[in-house]
């Protein structure tokens, strides 16, 4: 098996040496901005100015204080933005200090697809689906250039009105919407029927965005649900050899096959836009189970947490504190060296995880076209 593995490695590698070649003909795009919609494992910061901020110790990699990330540092996003020489995205959601002349951020943690009908108190799910989310760019867009022409510091924060037709368009969304399902008690059949619905209304979300002149997509599936300590912890009866819950993640597969036929059919409906259909999935599994291989430890052992098998508690996540004598303690603390974890706080991924993974999509090796990220204009 082994064996099978180098020779598969070997391939990936190949392909991605043939897509340089291939595409070099053409320029690489010079996109202007980036916009990108998703949940928390895209938010730099609109939960955390919308609800309450990712406490400590979250951010202490990079940013060494919290920073509106679920991590001790930077997302797939940020080093996506600092590859084409662009800032780190200011949350739509964040009115202090931002920055939005080369693009926005309206992704927020907890959101989904589909509007879900329970307050985030209820379910920790954010009232900012997918919908919202693209109510808040189409009303950034249309403002942005009217507030623009009054000059001064506010031309300088907004993008320029070509900006939007020239800009790569980025999202990461869709786990929350089969978590949603596993929190009401749902079979893993019941999750897998209503997910043609959570991609029709995904398909018609990137045809508004279209709509509106975005042409550069560049789209993630979803990651392997059951390698997350979050869902082994709250279904321990279910996890297998590598200590991934193998249902999970075949309704992960499902939702991402789905969303890849979904994605073949926009081309059709679109014809001018460039769709990236890229597979973090198997990137995500591969570092997972191959944790010592990469240089990591523990695969599906979170590094912030406190308690249990997986270094996990739902009811004292990362950051969590109590009074201990009078005095407030962090209960739910960093482990010594993050830069050896992949998951860092049960439910999302370390920086260098992130990192990782970026290094590994950003040739085209696990995109649909075998497309590199700096040639996503061409499709």
């Amino acid at each position: 098996m082994e064996a099978v593995g180098e020779k598969w490695r070997e391939i990936v590698r190949w392909l991605g040496i043939v897509v340089v070649i291939c595409t070099s003909a053409r320029g690489e795009c010079d996109f202007p901005a980036i916009f990108n919609f998703g949940d928390s494992n895209s938010d730099t910061g609109a939960i955390s100015a919308a609800f309450a901020p990712a406490p400590p110790p979250n951010g202490i990699t990079f940013f060494h204080a919290p920073a509106g990330r679920f991590s001790d540092g930077r997302l797939i996003i940020d080093f996506l933005a600092k590859s084409f020489g662009l800032p780190y995205l200011s949350a739509y959601l964040d009115s202090v200090g931002s920055n939005f002349s080369s693009g926005a951020n309206f992704a927020t943690a907890g959101s989904t697809i589909r509007p879900q009908n329970t307050s985030i108190s209820q379910s920790g799910y954010s009232p900012i689906s997918l919908d919202v989310q693209f109510m808040q760019f189409s009303n950034f867009k249309t403002r942005t250039q009217l507030i623009r022409q009054q000059g001064g510091v506010f031309k300088e924060l907004l993008p320029k009105k070509k900006h939007f037709s020239q800009a790569l368009y980025t999202f990461d969304v869709g786990q929350n919407d089969l978590t949603a399902g596993y929190k009401l008690n749902f079979t893993t059949q019941q999750v897998k029927a209503y997910v043609p619905d959570v991609l029709a209304q995904f398909s018609e979300f990137i045809k508004g965005v279209y709509g509106e002149g975005g042409r550069s997509f560049w789209i993630h599936n979803t990651g392997p649900l059951g390698c997350l300590p979050y869902m082994l912890d709250r279904y321990p009866m279910i996890a297998a050899r590598i200590g991934c819950a193998k249902p999970f993640n075949e309704v992960a597969k499902y939702f991402n096959h789905k969303l890849k036929e979904a994605v073949a059919q926009l081309r059709k409906e679109m014809p001018e836009a460039a769709i990236t259909y890229v597979d973090v999935y198997t990137v995500k599994y591969t570092l997972i189970s191959n944790a010592q291989k990469y240089g990591f430890e523990d695969g599906v052992i979170a590094c912030c947490g406190h308690g249990g098998k997986y270094n996990f508690n739902n009811k004292a996540r990362c950051g969590a504190t109590k009074r201990v004598n009078g005095t407030e303690v962090v209960t739910a603390k960093s482990c010594k060296d993050p830069s050896v974890r992949i998951i860092w706080d049960g439910i999302h991924y370390t920086e260098a995880a992130n990192k990782w993974i970026f290094q590994q999509i950003v040739n085209g090796s696990f995109s649909d076209p075998a497309t590199s990220l700096k040639m996503a204009c061409h499709g």
